[in-house]
């Protein structure tokens, strides 16, 4: 597979592990400059993988006429380019690094059995560190100089409150964003394609075991303070006020940082029986820590709090925390994740499985199943309609329903436990992590 990963730094473009023509580097550190109008967008970029090839088409060549009379960039005749703006450095980088890898796995697999009806599909990358100005500067450099023909695996609410927009307005497929934000389920949006449940589907399951399984009616909600905290949070409160009940107490902390203390000494004051945690893996590990000092509520994350990343930062303490997830277990003997574990392991046979990068292997195997609908005649309005047919989508087992007016394939939530030894157990009840 093709796979191009580009840093973002004031005023430049670096590449990494693959070498790119003068002539582009200058044109994208240009480009990048003007964009960001001023903002330094200083990011490092993680190093890891298997190495890439110089293969990127020349800059300026033509792309593939399609139907009507007119070529879709990033069509060419034996090659589709497809982009990804991700936190790749920062508190968040962990998802992006196993969204990437998830994507490039299913890509290095299709392109293996010969690519999809003879065109290899290869992926852009650049770093927008989980903050919202870096990724629109990205997606507008993805989408406009680069003409990559979809957007896929953007990470995080806010820096797709701002990016979806945009590929919008320039008629680009945005392919399964690594976030439950209620805001991209909007029917209108036929140019987005969700992969995963909502947040508020997440929160639902966490207040419907809390409630049923262990009676518990004093909830405290702990959440990042943007718009995927106050989704959340907002979750939560709309899953208790069906039940008669509404937190206990709720706090918050400032995106890309652990300043969680004065948050969660007010919620713990409130004497809650659980804490459902909206926030990224380190801020939720020293939640954690801190609300065990004061007591041992339940103790439960959303998926995007990046499982592994959590489990490494916590230890053996992290023991008894719960976590949603939206794909299934990575260990699962079900068909599609047996496929996900042998193509992440002819990839990158170092590679660890994980939820994450399950999930960035089905948005690979969803944008491949697009392509496959549409044939040589690749258009992106024939993309998307084909993704959004009423039919079942059948990915090895796992499937994916969406509509004319339901941009979102999956509804399953699973709740996971964390044993004392980092590892995940998939659970039905919160007795049954007891």
């Amino acid at each position: 597979m093709t796979s191009r990963h580009f840093d973002e730094g004031a005023a430049i473009a670096r590449p990494t592990r693959i070498a790119v023509r003068r002539l582009a580097f200058v044109g994208l550190a240009f480009l990048l400059l003007v964009t960001c109008l001023g903002i330094a967008c200083q990011t490092e970029r993680q190093a890891g993988g298997p190495a890439e090839s110089d293969d990127a088409p020349t800059v300026g060549a033509t792309a593939v006429t399609g139907p009507g009379g007119h070529g879709d960039p990033g069509i060419f005749h034996d090659e589709v380019i497809f982009g990804q703006s991700a936190a790749f450095t920062g508190a968040a980088r962990f998802l992006g690094t196993g969204m990437r890898l998830g994507i490039e796995a299913a890509f290095h697999e299709v392109n293996q059995s010969g690519g999809v009806h003879g065109r290899h599909l290869a992926l852009e990358t650049l770093d927008d560190a989980y903050e919202p100005n870096y990724a629109l500067a990205n997606t507008k450099l993805l989408i406009e100089n680069r003409k990559v023909f979809a957007v896929i695996g953007a990470v995080g609410t806010p820096t797709s409150r701002v990016t979806a927009p945009l590929a919008r307005e320039a008629g680009v497929p945005f392919i399964a964003p690594f976030t439950g934000a209620a805001f991209l389920r909007d029917p209108e949006l036929d140019n987005v394609l969700n992969l995963r449940a909502s947040y508020y589907q997440e929160t639902e399951e966490m207040v419907e075991r809390l409630t049923e399984d262990l009676g518990v009616t004093r909830v405290g909600v702990l959440y990042q303070n943007d718009s995927y905290g106050q989704n959340g949070l907002d979750g939560t409160t709309l899953a208790l006020e069906r039940r008669g009940l509404q937190p206990v107490a709720s706090g918050h902390y400032e995106r890309n940082t652990n300043a969680v203390k004065s948050a969660v000494t007010s919620i713990m004051a409130a004497e809650p029986e659980a804490v459902i945690m909206v926030g990224s893996y380190a801020p939720v590990a020293r939640t954690v820590e801190l609300a065990r000092r004061e007591a041992d509520p339940v103790l439960m994350a959303v998926s995007f709090v990046g499982s592994r990343a959590l489990a490494d930062a916590l230890g053996a303490e992290g023991e008894g925390v719960y976590v949603t997830q939206v794909v299934p277990h990575p260990d699962d003997s079900i068909p599609i994740v047996a496929r996900y574990r042998a193509a992440l392991s002819d990839y990158d046979a170092r590679a660890e499985p994980g939820f994450v990068s399950l999930e960035g292997y089905l948005a690979g195997r969803l944008a491949i199943a697009g392509l496959e609908a549409c044939g040589r005649e690749l258009s992106r309005d024939c993309f998307v309609k084909a993704l959004h047919t009423p039919e079942p989508i059948d990915i090895d087992g796992m499937r994916l329903k969406f509509g004319p007016r339901d941009n979102q394939g999956s509804d399953e939530v699973f709740l996971t436990v964390m044993g004392a030894d980092r590892a995940y157990l998939q659970v039905e009840r919160l007795a049954d992590g007891q």
